[in-house]
């Protein structure tokens, strides 16, 4: 006998489900017309390129879902409870198959495998998922979790999809009883469900089993109706926003076409592009970006999520008909504005690739270049900027008075070199970082590096204006220094600021500069790796090393620092709990080295906090500004007697030498 099932069992007409499912299916569609007439509020955005990547991308993410399984047990749940879905999905479907088409899914091996076995499991699995969500969510009430706003549409939303697994089952077992199914034990929730009703008269069960089958149908047309209407949207709007994507690096930021545009930045919401409202509409209000936000952590206004949340809200409002608030001042505020340091850990930890920085920036160029409103000292750092090429406003520093007396010579009076060395501003004019320089160059010319520097021909790379939201004059001081690189011939750099790191890698191509750049610690790794360099002298003690976040999240550069200290003899190496790209900000960037923290904890003291925990002898990073903040920091918390914080490069020049 093979293995089936009489199709739509008990249920005479079962063709009147469609035209139950009319209405339904009528304010399912209604509710996604008005989710694309918001998207089509913002302006045009180019996504679709590279498919094959955006296809391995989403295979990746959105069905594997490896993102979210980084978090154990969220990840375990919401993996349960969206695959549990698609497969009942699939296999509604695959009912339906047969009964339009006559394709047999209810026979054979494929009926017991995957129609019975297959499914039953995905669907218990899922109802164990939804159950540790309730509890998670009202039960365990995680910080990152709360919105009290919301918490009626997630208990909607876990309720019907728990009522439909649990009829599903139920309805199962009815028919299993009633039939006595000789496959039924192929069907392990349905079979046990069938258990309670055992002994109960067939005709009894029958209409039992009826009356349940309807109302399971109804409660999932209603769940399916609801989709475009609650937070469950995100199963829709998150699979596209990961096909969808940004492919450039999380430190990248989007150049504005000086020419032809019309205003700078975002005052109002349809100002962004429809993919940045897309990333609105594909929050899942996990809260992993707030678990990990610098600001957040430190008691500031700005969370990630708050951020993509309130605008959602914003832009619901005004496609409703308005909404009488300022987006710019209003909905978010200026504490909110300028308390982002453009860290990255929001891009790095959502699991469906939203993007909270760009908006943020877009917001700040409208209150720089528009509205002339943004905090007073970063004001001086870009006048700096604007008559001395440099942010250091007050220094009376020369760019080449670090280099005296060390034979460091200029490609001016040398000619072309294999490396320029991007010496940077911090390098340049702060009086600390000025030391590094140094080891930095004793080290290449031990290495017999052929290396020249530009001196006075140096310009800022322009990273702190455009974080800060001045893209006239980061495209301005950009244009110099690619004039410079190209009218020399310059081919490859390598600088020991990660900010002037990824500006010239990944921001100048956009504008017509295209060079091979590497960070001073990958080039000191290759260096020892080929033996030009010996770490010979012990350095006794332990060292823990800070991830630079333009270094290490926005870039990927790991390794190279740790495979140096790591080669020191008797140096003992601890990792921070928050490292590699779960690293911890230091609190200097996007803008925020020429601003002061008045609100809350400073980031550098919670950092350094953490490293002072593992009682080092050397707090390491490769990072001009965290220096600045580590050397600030150490100082309030009376630890600069058996603390010192070093770059790598001092690090390994005292190892060296």
């Amino acid at each position: 006998m093979n293995p089936s099932r009489e199709i739509y069992w008990n249920i005479p007409g079962h063709i009147f489900l469609y035209i139950l499912f009319f209405p339904f299916l009528v304010v399912f569609l209604y509710g996604m017309y008005q989710q694309v007439r918001r998207l089509l509020m913002g302006q045009s955005a180019a996504v679709l390129d590279h498919i094959w990547d955006r296809l391995k991308g989403f295979a990746e993410h959105a069905v594997l879902q490896r993102r979210i399984a980084r978090d154990t047990i969220s990840g375990l749940l919401h993996l349960s409870i969206s695959w549990g879905f698609v497969i009942l999905f699939i296999a509604t479907c695959l009912v339906a198959l047969q009964d339009y088409f006559g394709i047999p899914t209810l026979y054979g091996n494929f009926y017991l495998y995957f129609m019975s076995l297959t499914v039953d499991l995905f669907g218990l699995a899922a109802i164990v998922g939804v159950g540790i969500a309730l509890v998670r969510r009202y039960g365990a009430k995680p910080d990152r979790l709360l919105k009290p706003r919301l918490a009626d549409s997630y208990g909607l939303l876990l309720a019907l999809f728990l009522v439909i697994l649990l009829t599903g089952f139920l309805i199962e077992g009815l028919r299993i009883a009633a039939t006595n199914d000789p496959w039924g034990r192929w069907s392990p929730g349905g079979w046990l469900s069938s258990l309670p009703f055992v002994g109960i008269g067939r005709s009894q069960l029958a209409t039992l089993h009826r009356l349940l089958w309807w109302f399971h149908a109804i409660v999932a047309f209603a769940f399916i109706a609801y989709l475009p209407y609650s937070i469950s949207l995100h199963m829709l709007a998150a699979p596209a926003n990961i096909l969808l994507r940004s492919r450039e690096r999380s430190g990248v930021l989007q150049p504005i076409d000086l020419e032809k545009a019309e205003r700078f930045g975002a005052s109002t919401i349809g100002q962004y592009t429809w993919k940045h409202l897309l990333d609105l509409e594909a929050c899942t209000e996990c809260g992993r970006c707030q678990q990990v936000c610098p600001a957040w952590t430190t008691g500031k206004p700005l969370t990630p999520k708050g951020v993509i949340i309130d605008l959602r809200d914003h832009l619901q409002l005004v496609a409703e008909g308005g909404d009488s608030r300022k987006m710019v001042g209003d909905v978010i505020s200026h504490d909110v504005l300028w308390a982002c340091t453009t860290c990255g850990a929001c891009h790095q930890e959502c699991p469906v690739f939203i993007e909270p920085i760009p908006k943020i920036v877009e917001m700040r160029r409208h209150l720089v270049m528009e509205e002339a409103d943004f905090p007073e000292t970063m004001q001086q750092a870009l006048r700096s900027l604007e008559e001395r090429g440099h942010p250091f406003r007050g220094t009376s520093a020369t760019r080449t008075d670090w280099a005296k007396g060390l034979g460091v010579k200029t490609v001016a009076s040398n000619g072309r070199p294999d490396v320029l060395y991007w010496v940077g501003c911090a390098a340049a004019f702060d009086e600390r970082n000025q030391k590094v320089a140094g080891a930095l160059a004793k080290l290449l010319q031990r290495a017999g590096v052929n290396f020249s520097i530009l001196g006075e021909e140096e310009r800022c790379t322009g990273d702190p204006a455009r974080r800060i939201g001045n893209e006239y004059l980061f495209q301005m001081l950009a244009g110099q220094n690619i004039t410079t690189l190209n009218t020399y011939g310059i081919k490859k750099i390598v600088t020991s600021c990660p900010h002037c790191f990824n500006t010239i890698r990944n921001e100048y191509p956009k504008l017509g500069g295209t060079y091979e750049v590497v960070h001073h610690t990958e080039l000191l790794a290759d260096l020892a790796q080929q033996g030009r360099l010996h770490p010979q002298r012990p350095m006794h003690g332990i060292a823990t090393f800070h991830d630079p976040c333009y270094l290490g999240r926005h870039n990927g550069v790991y390794d190279s620092p740790r495979r140096l200290l790591g080669a020191i003899p008797g140096l003992q190496v601890k990792e921070m709990d928050r490292c590699r790209e779960r690293g911890f900000c230091c609190g200097a960037g996007g803008g925020l080295m020429w601003s002061e923290e008045k609100i809350g904890k400073r980031v550098s003291w919670e950092r350094t906090e953490e490293a002072l925990a593992l009682q080092p002898q050397v707090l390491a990073s490769a990072c001009p500004f965290c220096l600045i903040m580590f050397e600030d920091a150490i100082k309030v918390k009376g630890a600069n007697e058996t603390t010192k914080p070093l770059d790598v490069a001092e690090v390994i020049a005292q190892s060296v030498s």
